[in-house]
Order: structure tokens, then C-alpha cells, then sequence
């Protein structure tokens, strides 16, 4: 059996998953290669099934990567499907999820070239401080916070974002601070385990904890938000963070190129494997 796994070159990080997962496909008689989805030479005509890892560079250019995931997927088995990585590739998903009734945190998402004042932003709505990122983004590239004396120059950022594409404005949620932001791993049908993670921000280091328990109420949230695409998808990963009043808020969605956080659990890292090895055959 035969696998590609995509990636992205040059890599702007280590991904701690890979080499564990090559292994682990292996040892299941898989032969898994890693291959760049910007590869030029790739020959990603030939229907060799593909499953999406570390892309970590498709932001730069999404319309290229959103050609790529649909040409790959027209000849051969892509996880997660084209459909799922367009749907999930810019930020205004966190909108939809809001409308249809999921507690997400507040998101204000601004049209590119559009205007908006950063400073009314935050009295209309109460928020202490704020945070500012482009819609389509990965490993908080263009992800700034800013405090109630900084809104000027997160003005300044705020416009830089909206003259090359949309760009979203939250309130920073105080309890990343201590409980942190949780991240819950899903894959192949159920949730497997969940990381705790600091906030991390353009230009700094992600410092990730062992694997922890996922709270009931944060299952309940991760499932349902998960629910329209559960049978379409082999991996995903839920971001939560919880409220003034405890209640944990969906962050972010993870659909298209989590990391996965394998190190901290033998377990996820087995499902990943046999899940795979299930859909190749």
C-alpha cells in the first residue's frame, strides 16, 4: 500500500509528528513517503491517496493550495477532503459555527479593503484588550495582541491585514492565561486526548503540556461543532478556551493541517495509523 503524506518545503517548523507517524505506517506495511504540496516535480497526477499534514505554508498562497487539494483529490483519496480544507481554509467559519448556535469566542470578521477603528471596536463591545489576525492564516502568522494603550498601533496592523485580505478581531480571552487554550484531538471517530498550550503570537514559541483529559463539557462542544463533517474526516483538531463564566468557547477548528500532538499520546498515534491503513484498503 502506498501513501503520501504532504507537507511543505521549505518547513517553517519541526513537525514532531512526522517521524512518528512514518514509523507507525510501517510498521503496517505502508509505504509512506513525505511529498510538498508545492513541489513543483510531484507527480501529483498519479492516484496515490494523500493525507494532508504539515502544509504549513498554504496561507501565503491559498488559491494555489485550494487548486492543489482539488486536483489531488480528483484522482486519488485525499484526507481530509478538498471540500473540508475550502470550507475551513479562511477564518469566517468561525461566524458560521456562532449562527448555528455553537459558543465560539466573539469574532468580528472585516472585508478586505474595508475600515474599521480599532478603538470604537473595543468600546462598543467592552473588550479590554483585543487580538488581531488575517482570515486565512496558520501558526499564528499576523496574530497580534494588543492592550488598551497599544490600539493605535494595533490600528496601524489592523489596516496592513485588510489591504491584502479579510481579517478578524476578538476580545483576548483572560483564562488562556492559567487554564490555557485546550486543544482536542480527533481521530477517526473520537476524540483521543487534549493539550494544554500558552498563547502564542507572531514571531513566538507554542509551549505545549503532556496530554490531558478532556472535560465533559468541552467533549460535548468538540462534538457537536464536529458533527456535520465526522464521517468525512480522519483527523481534526477543536481549540477551546473558557469564558468569564467558565463555559468553553471554540478558538479555532483545525481541519486541514493540525498538529496532532502524537508525542503525547500512543494511543492517538495508533488510531491515526490504523484509521489510514483502513481507507487504503
Amino acid at each position: 500500500m502506498q501513501l503520501r503524506i504532504a507537507t511543505c518545503r521549505p518547513l517553517p517548523e519541526t513537525d514532531p509528528d512526522e517521524e512518528l507517524l512514518l514509523a507507525a505506517l510501517r510498521d503496517r506495511g505502508i509505504e509512506a513517503r513525505m511529498a510538498a504540496w508545492n513541489d513543483p516535480v510531484e507527480p501529483w497526477g498519479e492516484p496515490v491517496p494523500t493525507v494532508i499534514r504539515s502544509t504549513w505554508d498554504y496561507y501565503h498562497d491559498l488559491e494555489r493550495f485550494l487548486e492543489w487539494a482539488r486536483a489531488a483529490g480528483s484522482v486519488a483519496p485525499l484526507w481530509n477532503p478538498f471540500e473540508v480544507v475550502r470550507w475551513n481554509a479562511h477564518k469566517g467559519y468561525l461566524d458560521e459555527l456562532a449562527r448555528s448556535g455553537h459558543a465560539v469566542v466573539p469574532t468580528l470578521i472585516f472585508a478586505r479593503g474595508s475600515r474599521a477603528s480599532l478603538g470604537a471596536i473595543a468600546r462598543e463591545h467592552g473588550w479590554t484588550d483585543v487580538v488581531v489576525k488575517p482570515a486565512v492564516s496558520a501558526a499564528s502568522f499576523g496574530t497580534r495582541r494588543f492592550l488598551p494603550g497599544d490600539l493605535r498601533e494595533g490600528e496601524t496592523h489592523l489596516a496592513a491585514l485588510l489591504a491584502e485580505g479579510d481579517a478578524l478581531v476578538q476580545p483576548y480571552v483572560d483564562s488562556v492565561d492559567d487554564n490555557g487554550e485546550r486543544a482536542l484531538v480527533w481521530i477517526d471517530g473520537e476524540f483521543t486526548h487534549a493539550v494544554r498550550k500558552t498563547p502564542r503570537f507572531t514571531g513566538q514559541e507554542e509551549q505545549v503540556s503532556p496530554a490531558v483529559p478532556i472535560e465533559a463539557d468541552e467533549l460535548e462542544l468538540g462534538r457537536a461543532v464536529l458533527a456535520p463533517w465526522a464521517a468525512e474526516i480522519l483527523y481534526a483538531r477543536v481549540d477551546v478556551a473558557r469564558d468569564e463564566r467558565g463555559r468553553p468557547r471554540v478558538m479555532e477548528l483545525e481541519l486541514i493541517e493540525p498538529s496532532l500532538f502524537l508525542m503525547q499520546s500512543e494511543p492517538a498515534l495508533q488510531r491515526l495509523a490504523d484509521g489510514i491503513r483502513r481507507r487504503l484498503r
